[in-house]
């Protein structure tokens, strides 16, 4: 008689255990099960098989593969996979399983099955997510469990993969035009400091034993360099200390965080592009959660925890207050001198004409083409006016080096 093969998933609620694949014989129906079940050893295993039914044949532990930590291009891409599996007409389990299975990061694939199983005990899916604020913030919530009371989930991922992969594509245009010149500085920086610490000092040990009079430009360098000879370990060790007390300050402290994004805003080319992205995506996060049907208020206050500056947090808290007390968006945008006047003038007319997502969902996508075209003419610019300060810095220690050299020759001469 040829057995029946059928596979089955027995992970545990929200265990902490490692996976086991298993094959076994179906006590009723002698059919050949396959699967995985999670337990914390092999005999817990074997005795979890025992009480669903399954006399276990083979039981073998998964290799996993190293943890690695769960990007928002993770969820992003998360996101679009469950948005189109679902708008193909997959059931929702059937389609976070493939999803979790399919993904390449195993801690996300850990979160994704534990999620899975608290919606299969009858959790609502906005709610299983917000268990991750990490990864899953007040906006993705509020959205899915706007799609879900409505019964139009497949679609509000669909504008929430959307809109995930604009504010990436924002934010890894904003990453590029910062990372490039700051990557050459740094680069710089460590010319200079070798060429100070190790170069130089042969130099003069050179000139030294010549006798010569060391023109001013090289006196100069080679004071320079003795004082990095001197104190250029303990200003490499102060320079990454500052760093790594100035990062935990940020992360730390939100009065200091307010004063860093208050700076960026207003860096020149630099603040702009950044100002810009804040904008888009602001206008966008308000346009995707209106669009789905969430109240104003509710909108706002989502919105303020995505906005990713604390200046425009703080201006979101202050229109959701205003707005609460009955007055405009438009005029509450007005008062906080935080929006250019194409925004509001947008949220004025979508306000009046009763399409206020439309309206805002066109200032995103015109933000977002400012984002990118000043990015390109940045990098157009800054490669330059760079390798201009650089071959320059280059250029005066090397005359400083050998101008000793050309002296002597000319004297010889």
């Amino acid at each position: 008689m040829a057995q029946a093969e059928q596979k089955r998933s027995l992970f545990g609620s929200r265990s902490k255990g490692k996976r086991f694949t298993f094959e076994g014989k179906n006590t009723e129906t002698e059919r050949l099960v396959r699967g995985e079940v999670v337990a914390k050893d092999e005999e817990e295993a074997r005795k979890k098989l025992q009480r669903r039914g399954i006399r276990p044949l083979r039981i073998s532990k998964v290799k996993t593969a190293r943890k690695r930590r769960i990007t928002q291009e993770d969820i992003t891409v998360f996101t679009r996979q469950l948005a189109t599996m679902m708008k193909a007409g997959l059931p929702l389990m059937q389609a976070f399983e493939i999803v979790a299975r399919g993904h390449s990061n195993p801690s996300m694939t850990e979160m994704l099955m534990q999620v899975r199983s608290d919606v299969e005990q009858g959790s609502a899916l906005g709610k299983s997510f917000s268990k991750y604020p990490k990864y899953f913030d007040r906006f993705y919530c509020n959205l899915v469990s706007a799609g879900e009371s409505g019964g139009v989930l497949e679609s509000l991922l669909d504008k929430l993969a959307v809109y995930k992969e604009k504010t990436q594509a924002i934010k890894k245009k904003v990453k590029t035009a910062l990372t490039y010149p700051i990557a050459i500085i740094v680069v710089a920086i460590a010319l200079i400091f070798i060429m100070m610490m190790f170069v130089l000092p042969a130099f003069k040990e050179v000139y030294a034993n010549m006798g010569a009079e060391l023109p001013s430009l090289t006196q100069l360098v080679m004071n320079l360099s003795d004082l990095f000879v001197d104190y250029g370990w303990i200003m490499i060790i102060l320079l990454i200390v500052s760093a790594f007390g100035l990062y935990k300050l940020h992360e730390k402290s939100p009065t200091f965080q307010k004063r860093i994004d208050a700076l960026i805003l207003r860096l020149p080319v630099f603040g702009t592009i950044v100002r810009k992205a804040t904008i888009a995506r602001w206008a966008r996060t308000t346009s995707t959660l209106f669009a789905a049907g969430v109240p104003l208020v509710e909108v706002l206050d989502s919105v303020a925890g995505a906005s990713g500056n604390i200046l425009y947090e703080e201006a979101t808290q202050d229109i959701r207050a205003k707005v609460t007390q009955g007055l405009s968006l438009t005029s509450s945008m007005q008062s906080t001198d935080m929006f250019p006047n194409m925004v509001i003038q947008m949220a004025a007319i979508g306000e009046e004409s009763g399409s206020l997502d439309d309206m805002l969902n066109k200032a995103a996508e015109f933000y977002e083409d400012e984002v990118d075209n000043s990015v390109s003419r940045l990098s157009a610019l800054m490669e330059p006016i760079i390798m201009v300060v650089l071959g320059s810095l280059i250029g005066i220690l090397l005359i400083a080096m050998y101008l000793p050299l050309f002296n002597l020759g000319n004297v010889v001469g």
